[in-house]
């Protein structure tokens, strides 16, 4: 039993459902506010929903950041799943406000309240920063890197299984949905709590997260797609699975590398998180403060710009190649 307990897999599995139940509950129920809000205009409603969702990624972030100082000490007296059980806490107590708020007659606005305990509790970033810490003291040094993968892989399955069914959910009723998201982040938080061994070790970690994501949630409900939550969870399905062709690529070069060589890159990308942990923040304010203004002429220019700025990000690469080849020719 010992050894099965000291999995994290198993939170990160329940907790990404979890968290899938909920965005897709309270991306509808935003959406759905800000229809009646604006009497049926998509474009007013598509703006006021953006304006909420900046709002909301802005406040948590900076209260995440707040934040990292006084749970890392905590962390290091009692281990590194104080930030696995606070985040949790900061999750479920969040989830709730959108009970009080589609129960009670209260202004959009109270969800903030969400998203402030949410991020004063650790937020994502101290989360991954437990699950990672877990991850590796649970796993021998020479497969550290194929076990976090692994953690990334049960990401991405339950990103999939989440996305499917909150569609499904949704249209048995909003409630049910935002209910069972609750249940399962609750259960996730009482197995960290009593369930899962602990270390007074601890890694820092966290992740970044594409700065579009946010502006497509919600350019998919509006015509011409006007994607019902079944469509919806289908597309949070496809994101997730990206998390599966990453873990086939690593574990293709661990076969052909090993652990050492990729612990190496995984340093490299471990300072690249740092830097899109910033850049998170960044791109969501850009991205999302831009999308209301194009929705009369081009709704679909973010997109077009976020293409563009994955382009460009390529340059380097291909100079670097062409120069490559040129100096091998001669």
């Amino acid at each position: 039993m010992g050894p099965i307990l000291s999995l994290v897999e198993p939170v990160v599995v329940i907790n990404k459902l979890g968290t899938s139940f909920f965005e897709m509950a309270l991306t509808q129920t935003v959406y759905n506010r800000s229809m009646k809000a604006t009497a049926g205009d998509s474009n007013q409603a598509q703006a006021m929903s953006s304006r909420f969702l900046l709002i909301q990624s802005v406040l948590s972030s900076v209260m995440a950041m707040l934040s990292i100082i006084p749970l890392s000490r905590m962390a290091d007296h009692h281990g590194p799943k104080v930030f696995l059980v606070s985040s949790q806490m900061g999750s479920v107590l969040g989830m709730f406000t959108l009970v009080i708020f589609m129960y009670c007659e209260v202004p959009l606005e109270f969800l903030y309240l969400g998203s402030l305990l949410h991020g004063l509790s650790g937020g994502g970033p101290m989360f991954w920063a437990g699950v990672a810490a877990l991850a590796s003291l649970s796993s021998e040094q020479r497969k550290r890197t194929l076990k976090l993968n692994i953690v990334d892989f049960c990401f991405g399955i339950a990103g999939v299984v989440g996305g499917l069914l909150s569609g499904y959910l949704y249209q048995v009723g909003p409630s049910v949905l935002l209910l069972t998201a609750i249940l399962i982040t609750a259960v996730a938080l009482l197995y960290s709590v009593f369930a899962l061994s602990d270390s007074r070790l601890s890694l820092p970690y966290s992740e970044g997260m594409v700065g579009a994501e946010n502006v497509l949630q919600l350019f998919v409900l509006k015509p011409p797609l006007s994607w019902d939550s079944v469509w919806a969870g289908y597309g949070r399905a496809a994101t997730s699975a990206m998390y599966l062709s990453s873990f086939l690529a690593v574990l293709s070069l661990f076969n052909v590398m090993g652990d050492t060589a990729l612990t190496l890159l995984g340093r490299v990308f471990g300072l690249l998180q740092l830097l899109l942990a910033v850049t998170d923040l960044l791109s969501n304010v850009c991205f999302t403060s831009i999308y209301p203004l194009t929705l009369r002429w081009f709704s679909g220019f973010c997109f077009i710009l976020s293409c563009a700025i994955s382009y460009i990000s390529a340059v380097p690469i291909i100079y670097l190649s062409g120069r490559t080849l040129r100096d091998g020719a001669i």
